[in-house]
């Protein structure tokens, strides 16, 4: 059984008096509302003390309509004025004398059918149904099914947003990270164990800790992977607060995660197990800790042409599909960290003697030099010549000369 609630300009009431009798609710439309009412018959009686109570409960002119399927239920609240409940079997008798445009059908169809003269439910229901097939189509049987009540589905319930975020109000503060790190444990529990009754896990941690002098402290951690391991996320979040500790008493907890479809993997029998992600967010965490979490990560060239610029971004666990193409071979410049400062002896124009600390001799073959330059408006800017040179060593090397200030540098050897 299914009830319908019609009032123009009054969802949020239909809402709020559905959700009173049924979790399964249906909007149809910005003034439309269906509800599943099977089993409250032991709670309000007949289908007409229900219909009463529902009248009574919603509190402003509205129409309602009680049938056993959801469609007609809609028909009948959307055409007829006050109460209506239509008993099995009689629902093409009470829905006989409404306008077809309660159909939607679409403006060809609407079209043909006013040509025909058939303009109300009972008219159509009345049409021999293979006619109606061999000349509208699936749509006009299906519309011949709504005007005899005969049409048959399930509810498209509402979905309330999926939201794991608890608070926990504390009766004395707290102002050390070990009772408050099994505060904390017991909220994790608690929202893992929900995520685990959906089937699905966390890619984001969100904390916010109320400070007893009126400020909040707020902590968010993103996961390289989707996780669901309430000892690993206690872990980063005690090395989190551990970096960043609270400046104040904690008097209120609040933590939500991000629910995320869980990670799913093939493992392959003939390679050893890679370490767990789990672990692996532990670690780089303690190492940002002790390094700085700018110091942690995987370099990245910048889009710039500045030499050796780089970032340090992210470490992600995601795999990336393999590239078929074979690069094709060349030399590897290994860069010294920080530059080597070099003297160098000029012929022509071009090196001939290099000495640092980590070479000295002769060159036997130098290319270059290669100017480049730019960000002259910035801070720092850069204006040098590279040179690629071969020494008596046997070894090649790149130098290059900071033309602001006329130093050399030793800037790396090649492989």
């Amino acid at each position: 059984m299914y009830a319908c609630l019609y009032a123009p300009g009054n969802l949020a009431v239909l809402l709020e008096c559905a959700q009173y009798f049924s979790p399964h609710i249906e909007q149809t439309t910005a003034d439309t509302v269906v509800l599943r009412i099977d089993g409250l018959g032991p709670l309000f009686g007949s289908p007409d003390q229900l219909a009463t109570a529902i009248a009574n409960r919603i509190g402003i002119p509205a129409n309602i309509a009680i049938a056993t399927e959801p469609d007609t239920a809609i028909h009948a609240a959307r055409g007829i004025n006050g109460v209506t409940v239509i008993p099995p079997g009689s629902e093409a008798k009470v829905l006989a004398t409404l306008p077809l445009s309660l159909l939607g059908s679409t403006p060809e169809t609407a079209q043909i059918l006013d040509a025909w003269g058939i303009h109300t439910f009972g008219q159509l229901a009345a049409l021999p149904p293979l006619g109606i097939a061999a000349r509208l189509g699936e749509e006009g049987t299906y519309l011949r099914e709504l005007a005899r009540g005969e049409s048959s589905r399930q509810l498209r319930p509402i979905e309330e947003p999926l939201q794991f975020e608890d608070t926990l109000e504390l009766d004395y503060p707290v102002d050390l990270l070990e009772p408050l790190a099994f505060l904390l444990a017991r909220l994790i529990n608690d929202l893992c164990q929900r995520l685990s009754s959906r089937a699905l896990a966390a890619n984001e941690i969100r904390l916010c800790l109320f400070l007893e002098d009126r400020t909040q402290h707020e902590a968010i951690l993103k996961l390289p992977v989707p996780m669901r391991d309430p000892p690993a996320f206690l872990k980063l979040l005690q090395l989190e607060l551990d970096a960043r500790p609270p400046q104040s008493p904690v008097v209120k907890i609040r933590m939500a995660l991000e629910p995320v479809k869980p990670r799913t993997q093939q493992q392959n029998i003939f390679l050893p197990s890679a370490p767990e992600p789990e672990r692996l967010e532990i670690t780089l965490a303690r190492l940002m800790n002790l390094l700085g979490a700018e110091n942690v990560g995987s370099p990245r060239l910048r889009d710039t042409h500045r030499p050796d610029s780089f970032q340090i971004d992210r470490f992600s666990t995601l795999k990336k599909s393999p590239d078929q193409s074979v690069p094709p071979p060349r030399l590897i410049l290994r860069r010294y960290r920080p530059l080597k400062h070099a003297q160098v002896i000029l012929s022509n124009q071009h090196p001939v003697q290099v000495s640092s600390q980590r070479i000295h001799g002769k060159v036997l073959t130098s290319v270059g030099p290669w100017r480049t330059s730019g960000e002259w408006w910035m801070p720092e800017p850069w204006d040098r010549d590279e040179w690629d040179i071969a020494l008596t060593d046997g070894a090649l090397y790149r130098i290059h000369e900071d033309r602001r200030t006329g130093r050399w540098f030793l800037e790396g050897n090649y492989d």
